[in-house]
């Protein structure tokens, strides 16, 4: 988790007067944190993979960070506020080694300031200005994060806040709220952000102040505060109730990374990754915007009691974006059962015979941890399951097995180890590289092979850790042909270190294929590509910040089974030509085509009313064509409304999946 998304980001309001007098209470480093500052200083030089030293050059990133984590929508610092702080640029490594961390608050307390007399003076005048909004002018916001710099002039901030109040308040009205509807939910969501302000302590900017140090190092390294610290140990033990995705906090909006198998969001709603959550609501219960929030607040909002309602106000990523709606959500422990290893069999006709392809959906690499440690014989783990599944699926005569693997996060590093072990008959699967340069590896010691035939693994951007050990792996052996998208790209290790305030999540070690190629940052290149609305270049261990880099060591020893790269150019071939004329590839790849010209030319949007409602029906018509062109291909019904338009790639890419298996035994026979 990247602790940027643990402060506050607030949207942006009226013109300050300056006149306007503030009350805050300045914050102060406490005596505890000295101490810490000097354990973690210990810590990540000596344990962190790189065994990186804390200095000026960590330093210099580390006060970019922090003034990012305080303000990354560039709302409430001016230029002049930056060079002023420029002084204290080469000083963060000092800070923390020292325990001294008067700088973070110094730098804080300013902020503070900013930011109260700026919701101060917005609520005040919040009414007026909602009132005196012109939509029928022709102006626009900018959108385009590369263009976002900090003001030069108090009254170039103002306009920007103006202008992004006037694009929240335009929202709403096309959603029907009255005037008075958005002066109300406005005005309560900056006095809850106000509120938020007070709460924040001097140990929230230590946790702020210690992981601008960390995220210099990587993405994966944090220092978590006593509060934090316990948030994620529930987490870590999934023993609250919620609605089963992974938030971040992006801009103003808290955005969903990705859905958890078998979770109420991926089973009861429309929710979708990369969606924002704009505001929640409890069952019966008024919606509380949430833009600005911290994350582990609106974590705590959308938690609740098991199967009770909770309502998110969503803008999805799906559309124009710049429409909201509301979904309802019923929260449920997410159960070791309903993330369990699921089969099925896609029948494909070919020269007039009948071939059955098995299916094997596997969310997560599971291990029922509880049943092992009670003695139960009969305990659930992914690799049982899979074998299990395999040994019911070649009693139906299967032709090939396909084994599904996207959205698969990881899990285990020991189920991944044994379910790789099902199909080949034994040797290594990864190497473990610590920051010593020591290497291990972890292999299979069962001679038995549960499958040997032919096999493909899918694989998408979210397939990650654990996922992308086993693709890599039966890849190298010439195992299995990979198939989809190239995946997460995460290939380190992290283990907990616990100190006397909080503990920290530190980057130990790397996993390296068996080839010696490393899965971080660059992940598992599929052999044959699929097309996927997953963007590579915003999703992905190449997308955060200072991600460790892709390497090599050297690699073991292992047998290959099929020359898979000297046939994958005649597969390709035929594949290219099934999809060409396959009406679902052929709407997922309009729709990739429509995002990215949105995404590289619509820098801006308009905060004329009517320009936005043609906009918003064009891109319904767009979405409903694309739709209608795929269901009259397929002879289908015709739809009228976005709202029925549902996901279609499963089937699809499972059934062209089998296409290739196919393909690969015709060559090999």
């Amino acid at each position: 988790m990247n602790y940027k998304h643990l402060f506050i980001c607030l949207l942006m309001g009226a013109t300050l007067s300056a006149s306007h007098t503030f009350a805050y209470n300045k914050l102060k480093p406490l005596d505890e944190n000295k101490e810490v500052s000097q354990q973690l200083v210990e810590i990540l030089e000596r344990v962190h993979y790189n065994k990186t030293v804390i200095n000026d050059e960590i330093s210099s990133m580390a006060f970019n960070h922090y003034l990012d984590y305080l303000d990354p929508s560039k709302s409430f610092f001016l230029q002049s506020d930056i060079d002023s702080f420029s002084k204290y640029k080469l000083t963060f490594d000092d800070a923390l080694r020292s325990g001294d961390t008067e700088v973070a608050y110094t730098i804080y307390n300013v902020f503070l300031e900013h930011l109260e007399t700026r919701l101060n003076k917005l609520i005040a005048d919040l009414p007026a200005m909602i009132k005196g909004f012109d939509y029928t002018k022709d102006e626009v916001l900018n959108i385009d994060p590369d263009q976002l710099n900090w003001s030069d002039t108090q009254a170039e901030l103002d306009e920007i806040w103006r202008k992004r109040i006037k694009n929240r308040a335009l929202i709403l009205k096309m959603n029907d709220q009255t005037e008075e509807k958005i002066i109300e939910s406005l005005t309560r969501r900056y006095k809850n952000q106000l509120k938020q302000i007070e709460q924040t302590d001097e140990i929230d900017i230590f946790q702020i102040f210690a992981n601008s140090i960390t995220a210099s190092l990587d993405p994966h390294t944090s220092y978590f505060a006593p509060r934090a610290s316990e948030t994620f140990n529930i987490n870590m033990s999934l023993s609250l109730e919620g609605i089963g995705a992974v938030l971040q906090q992006e801009d103003e909006a808290t955005k969903v990374v990705r859905l958890v198998p078998g979770g109420p969001a991926a089973s009861q709603s429309d929710l979708a990754p990369n969606d924002k959550i704009i505001a929640v609501g409890q069952d019966g219960e008024e919606m509380i915007d949430v833009v600005g929030m911290r994350l582990d607040d609106v974590v705590d909002m959308i938690r609740g009691e098991r199967d009770t309602a909770v309502n998110l106000e969503i803008i999805p990523s799906k559309g124009n974006g710049q429409t909201s709606k509301i979904i309802s959500i019923i929260r449920k422990k997410v159960k070791l059962e309903d993330q369990s290893a699921q089969k099925h069999i896609v029948e494909i006709e070919r020269n007039g015979e009948n071939y059955k392809i098995g299916v094997i959906k596997l969310p997560t690499f599971y291990s029922d941890f509880a049943a092992i440690q009670a003695g139960d014989q009969n305990y659930k783990s992914s690799t049982r399951d899979t074998k299990r599944l395999i040994e019911e699926l070649r009693k139906e005569d299967i032709s090939g097995l396909i084994l599904d693997l996207r959205g698969n996060g990881g899990g285990s590093l020991q189920e991944a180890n044994a379910l790789a072990g099902l199909f080949i008959p034994s040797g290594p699967t990864v190497q473990i590289r610590d920051a010593s340069g020591r290497v291990s590896i972890l292999g299979d010691q069962d001679r038995s092979v549960t499958y040997s035939g032919p096999m493909a693994i899918l694989v998408n951007r979210m397939s990650a850790s654990a996922s992308e050990i086993v693709a890599g792996a039966l890849q190298d052996y010439g195992r299995s042909i990979i198939l989809g998208g190239q995946t997460f790209g995460k290939g380190t290790v992290q283990v907990l270190q616990a100190l006397d305030k909080g503990q920290l999540k530190i980057t130990q070690a790397k996993f390296y294929r068996v080839s010696g190629e490393s899965t971080q940052h660059k992940g598992v290149v599929p052999d044959i590509t699929f097309p996927s609305l997953l963007d590579e270049d915003t999703v992905g261990e190449s997308a955060l910040d200072n991600p460790l880099p892709w390497d090599q060591i050297h690699e073991t020893r292992y047998p290959v089974y099929w020359d898979i790269p000297s046939i994958t150019p005649k597969l390709t071939k035929e594949h290219n030509r099934r999809i060409k004329q396959d009406p679902n590839f052929i709407s997922v790849i309009e729709q990739i085509d429509y995002i990215k010209e949105r995404t590289e030319n619509i820098k801006t949007i308009s905060l004329n009313e009517q320009d936005r409602l043609e906009q918003q029906k064009k891109g319904e018509q767009d979405e409903i064509a694309r739709e209608n062109k795929r269901r009259e291909a397929l002879g289908l019904e015709l739809i009228e409304s976005v709202d029925d338009i549902v996901p279609t790639d499963e089937d699809s890419y499972e059934h062209e999946a089998g296409e290739i298996l196919l393909d690969f035994i015709s060559l090999n026979q």
